[in-house]
């Protein structure tokens, strides 16, 4: 894995279900954008989708953040993971209701297969509150690394049962 020497693009996918989910959404971009090394460069709309896996959970509020860091990968992942922690993250069920889910959704332009990161994250290409919100912050043709540019896989991702925020 190559680490950050300068900086790098990072794209963050930031999902939230339980509580206020706008307001820990809002903060947790705050305190990514706080952390050193990291610079906030765009911030999609709030977008509101239904949940994957189990449907008896409320609706979750998604977002991407884009930023420059010269954190490496697993630092980044590191710093991710102590911000949801903060928000009263649980991991006991997948696909479960939670606070906050923070994702590294791109860095630069690596493919990373680490046991505790994969980069593009392996479902990236099939989420639409993934690709919709990417795309207000990136360009169309952003290759997405051992897939297609972003245009083409928006054009094979329905948004079915997303929906942006407007207020």
């Amino acid at each position: 894995m190559t680490l950050a020497k300068s900086a790098v693009e990072a794209y963050i996918g930031l999902g939230s279900n339980l509580e206020d989910s706008i307001d820990h959404v809002n903060r947790a971009r705050l305190e990514i954008v706080a952390l050193p090394d990291v610079t906030e460069i765009a911030f999609s709309p709030l977008y509101r989708s239904t949940p994957v896996g189990p449907q008896d959970q409320p609706d979750y509020v998604n977002a991407v953040l884009r930023i420059s860091t010269e954190l490496e990968p697993l630092a980044l992942l590191r710093q991710l993971q102590q911000i949801e922690n903060q928000h009263g993250r649980l991991r006991s069920v997948r696909w479960g209701a939670r606070t906050l889910d923070l994702d590294v959704l791109l860095y630069a332009q690596e493919i990373i297969n680490e046991p505790d990161l994969i980069v593009p994250h392996p479902e990236l290409y099939r989420r639409a509150f993934v690709l919709y919100p990417l795309a207000d912050v990136a360009c169309s043709d952003l290759p997405i690394p051992g897939l297609d540019s972003l245009s083409q896989l928006l054009a094979a991702c329905a948004p079915d049962g997303l929906w942006k925020i407007t207020s």
